[in-house]
């Protein structure tokens, strides 16, 4: 009526969205946008104040709002990263506005999380899937249907099972390391011919599967690394990781790293295993 052009009206109508559960999203980039900044502010905004949603009360529709940015971050596969945005938000408001910023912005940004995990739940993935893939944080949440799918078929293999396991054990072996963890992995340490075997084998899958990664051909990725199964299980087999001599210890814990490194690239597989 006014005689703006469509992409003003439009984008003026679909920054409320969605609305509801299940309703559309902005149709244009000026429409998300706004959608997008208008939904931030708000919850920034009161999560600044302390006005956060408590048990079923929500009178600021804030869940609403959440589950309306990460929808459109992950239906409309945009590459952003939802703590770039919300720091973005905050540095909106003038300073000494909103209260003990840390807080609430540690505080938001689980709040977000925690509507991601429900609504990739109400997609149909497993809690098992949701957490191995929303435990690995690369760039935005629009490559996470894509993940999702690669955790899937990589836990239909017959080998997930056992490099789950794996990867889990590993996992806790390098929590227990204090200080800095040794990162060179020297050949000549390679005194066992299991740790020179998964040594060959990383070698060999590695280059493979982060090609496959930058690909964003997650499950190509995934399914590349069934080949480790078999060394890494005759490793923790015939290998003593904690070596009394320290070289042998440092060698075995480095190439541990680059094998925790090269798994879990899509996904936290340890997530995986029972």
């Amino acid at each position: 009526h006014e005689g703006l052009r469509d992409g003003v009206a439009i984008a003026i109508e679909d920054h409320y969205k969605p609305r509801f559960a299940g309703d559309s999203l902005p149709r244009n980039h000026t429409g998300t946008v706004v959608a997008l900044a208008d939904k931030l502010e708000t919850l920034v905004g009161l999560f600044g104040i302390g006005q956060l949603p408590t048990g079923d009360k929500d009178p600021f529709a804030l869940r609403r709002h959440a589950l309306g940015i990460l929808r459109i971050l992950v239906e409309k596969n945009l590459p952003l990263a939802l703590p770039d945005l919300v720091d973005a938000a905050f540095a909106t408001f003038p300073e000494g506005m909103l209260a003990d910023v840390p807080k609430a912005r540690e505080a938001l940004l689980h709040f977000v999380y925690e509507r991601l995990v429900g609504y990739l739940r109400d997609l149909g993935y497993s809690a098992q899937e949701v957490e191995a893939a929303t435990a690995v944080r690369i760039g935005g949440w629009g490559s996470m249907p894509k993940r999702l799918a690669a955790v899937r078929a990589f836990n239909a293999l017959p080998e997930a099972a056992s490099l789950a396991a794996a990867n889990k054990r590993v996992g806790n072996i390098l929590k227990k390391v204090e200080g800095e963890l040794p990162t060179t992995v020297s050949p000549g340490l390679l005194q066992e011919a299991a740790e020179q075997a998964l040594a060959t084998a990383i070698d060999a899958v590695q280059p493979e599967a982060d090609r496959l990664f930058e690909q964003h051909d997650y499950t190509g990725s995934l399914k590349a690394l069934a080949a480790l199964k078999a060394p890494v299980d005759a490793f923790f087999d015939d290998v003593m990781v904690n070596a009394e001599d320290p070289a042998l210890r440092a060698n075995r814990l480095a190439l541990l790293g680059r094998l925790h490194a090269a798994m879990n690239r899509v996904a936290d597989l340890s997530k995986l295993a029972s």
